[in-house]
């Protein structure tokens, strides 16, 4: 009797070790490079890793634990056990723990982070540019075929009095205003387009998840509005006036809202075209990038606040006004485009 448990003993370690081995065969290699960023997070710190292997690392973490989960059900041999169990605790601690510099997270989203995530989404924020200039191109053409078109695309509260019936007078007043009554009304207005440049961006991502489609009709519409009022101003002859008005912050401001649709459509384009993931899979690939551009747009739009608030009623000088449009649009060109490595990409 000794010698047949001893038989089946054996056996039983056998066929445990042929299915350790393919079990391990299918999942090393993810299990390999987890190691290798956990040995990298142990050895230089979290900011070792680069953008998308922060965004890998909690993906093959919950792997490694699933892929334990599994081998215990099982009953795997005891070595890959307590590799598997020694592997996860220490990828635990990497993804779970608390950051131990948040101004050094905080310095590297906007020297490096929110860049790169623009840059990696290229794609999609060309395709809402594209979206925004048709949008003030229609506006445009339309109101200054017939400004009657001026009133159906131009809602009265957002207009605050700038419409087809407004005198040259009282226009060009809203764009150099300088007695205390003018000011508070410009004031107004530039609030009112702050708000709802504002919550275009954030639906234009919120809304994303929809195929994109609510989204690239949002971009439109706001630039349908932009390119209205644009002709309005041009049918008055106080056209590069009002550019001028307009660009110091349009700049920043057009740019968050064309960012936040580019983050939408990215989400977008996970639904549709979700290739060998599931939607939800997609969506999360693409969801770190997603994020961080919005976040970022945060930041922009109260950068955008600041010279609609101050700037515009301080500076009167249309050459000053482009001047200042001109370096912002330069400034974010350079931001954008300008590529630099962030903490730890391209190694091993």
């Amino acid at each position: 009797m000794a010698a047949g448990r001893a038989v089946v003993e054996v056996a039983d370690g056998a066929v445990r070790r042929l299915r350790s081995v393919a079990f391990r065969r299918d999942r090393e290699a993810s299990w390999q490079r987890l190691e290798r960023l956990v040995g990298r997070i142990e050895r230089d710190g979290i900011d070792s890793l680069g953008e998308s292997e922060l965004v890998e690392l909690p993906t093959l973490h919950r792997a490694a634990v699933s892929s334990l989960s599994v081998a215990r059900a099982i009953s795997l041999d005891r070595s890959l056990l307590e590799y598997l169990e020694a592997l996860t605790a220490r990828s635990h601690f990497c993804v779970h723990a608390t950051p131990s510099d948040p101004w050094r997270a905080f310095v590297a989203f906007w020297t490096a982070g929110f860049a790169a995530a623009v840059r990696r989404s290229a794609g999609p924020v060309l395709v809402a540019l594209a979206t925004v200039v048709l949008g003030v191109a229609i506006g445009f053409v339309a109101v200054v075929q017939d400004l009657a078109n001026y009133d159906l695309l131009v809602d009265p509260g957002m207009a605050q009095g700038r419409d087809a019936s407004a005198s040259v007078e009282s226009l060009r007043a809203g764009l150099y205003a300088r007695d205390a009554s003018a000011v508070d009304g410009l004031t107004r207005f530039a609030s009112f387009l702050f708000q709802n440049n504002a919550q275009v961006g954030i639906l234009c991502f919120a809304l994303g998840f929809a195929a994109g489609v609510p989204t690239l009709l949002l971009l439109l519409f706001n630039g349908t509005l932009l390119g209205a009022m644009a002709a309005l101003f041009h049918l008055r002859g106080l056209g590069v006036d009002f550019w001028g008005w307009v660009l110091p912050h349009g700049v920043t401001e057009l740019l968050a809202i064309v960012l936040c649709g580019g983050a939408g459509l990215l989400q977008g384009r996970a639904v549709l075209m979700p290739g060998q993931r599931t939607r939800a899979g997609a969506l999360r690939a693409v969801g770190g990038d997603a994020a961080r551009i919005v976040l970022g747009c945060v930041g922009m739009l109260a950068v955008a606040a600041l010279l609609e608030g101050f700037f515009r009623q301080l500076v009167h000088e249309v050459a000053v006004r482009y001047a200042v449009a001109a370096a912002t649009a330069a400034f974010w060109g350079c931001y954008f485009l300008w590529p630099r490595r962030t903490a730890g990409e391209g190694a091993a």
